[in-house]
């Protein structure tokens, strides 16, 4: 039995290696297969398809989709298997970029009256076509010496709602996964507990996005103990999904999580993939 991992990014986004370079590490860590996922973005999946052959190692083609319910950021995991050339999903990513650059550059503002300005370089990094997210300005913070660590540059300066970190203006549940479905990707939600619903208010929220018609559930993450995963996995099957699981792996963005088994802990088996395929098969018959 091989092993995957459903969740992983690239400097497309929020990661600091290229998606050529994760690829290399995906097939130096051992792995069959995994998913680029990068932030409201499919920019890296073309290079990241192409060395994945030059390698012989699965790439599959995901998103990692912004959205909110009940006023709370949420993030629609995969698009796997994502169409990346489909016009509509390239449309609603635009209207997802001038919402991001709205927020960014408010936030940018804030800082810069508080006399913490950067030049796009700063942000941008190795990469200047990059999306620019939160982790980008943490990341600049711990650069200059405002912040020791990028926890203390989440926590300080970047949490949402806060003074410098104003909300950004999200697309529903119902837009984003009605487009990820007519693209003809499988839908799951990533991190369902890092949202810190609770327990009933997450069954909830998975329950809504199952009546949208998702498929899948991030039952495995870096960030859940061995109880959040059971129930997780109890509820993926009371609402007919299929699990998922994946490192969210970023690079030196957190550099306690390695690509194909997180924190140490991690290890999501190829056959999880085998029963997405044959999802996919089934759904396309229909």
């Amino acid at each position: 039995m091989g092993f995957v991992d459903l969740h992983v990014h690239s400097n497309a986004s929020d990661g600091t290696f290229s998606p050529s370079q994760v690829v290399e590490l995906a097939k130096n860590a051992g792995l069959d297969a995994f998913a680029l996922t990068d932030h409201d973005t499919t920019a890296g999946v073309p290079e990241a398809l192409e060395k994945g052959r030059d390698l012989n190692i699965e790439v599959i083609p995901g998103i990692e989709v912004s959205s909110s319910f009940d006023g709370t950021e949420i993030h629609i995991i995969l698009g796997l298997f994502v169409d990346q050339k489909d016009p509509v999903l390239a449309a609603m990513l635009e209207k997802m970029l001038i919402s991001r650059d709205r927020r960014n550059e408010k936030m940018l503002e804030n800082l810069a009256a508080d006399g913490i300005s950067f030049t796009k370089e700063e942000l941008c990094g190795d990469n200047p076509d990059t999306i620019i997210t939160r982790a980008h300005i943490a990341h600049a913070l711990v650069a200059k010496g405002i912040c020791s660590g990028m926890d203390q540059a989440f926590k300080k300066y970047l949490q949402y709602g806060g003074r410098y970190c104003p909300q950004k203006e999200h697309l529903s549940p119902e837009e984003v996964v009605k487009t990820l479905i007519s693209n003809g990707a499988f839908v799951a939600l990533a991190h369902p507990f890092q949202y810190k619903f609770g327990d009933k208010k997450t069954e909830e929220l998975i329950a809504h996005m199952a009546d949208l018609g998702m498929k899948g559930l991030e039952v495995y993450h870096s960030s859940n103990n061995k109880l959040e995963s059971m129930k997780l996995q109890e509820m993926a099957v009371r609402h007919h999904l299929l699990p998922t699981g994946g490192s969210d792996f970023h690079g030196g963005n957190k550099p306690d999580i390695s690509i194909g088994t997180g924190r140490g802990g991690l290890r999501v088996s190829s056959l999880l993939l085998e029963d997405i395929k044959r999802e996919r098969a089934k759904q396309a018959l229909s």
